[in-house]
């Protein structure tokens, strides 16, 4: 009685930890793409305030 028991339960914590590593996975990602936002809007404004209007020789 105590094998389908531990059985069971050894397959619930190993499920657990694959979500669990799903969610940090997530979390880590979007965490990522926040911090780079900043500097995707530093860039557009840099490109749209600098003149590209030069002259060609």
């Amino acid at each position: 009685m105590r094998i389908p028991r531990a059985l069971a339960l050894a397959l619930l914590c190993s499920m657990l930890s694959a979500c669990l590593g799903t969610v940090v996975g997530t979390a880590v990602d979007v965490t990522l793409e926040v911090a780079k936002v900043p500097f995707k809007v530093a860039g557009a404004v840099i490109d749209v305030a600098t003149d590209d209007d030069e002259e060609e020789d």
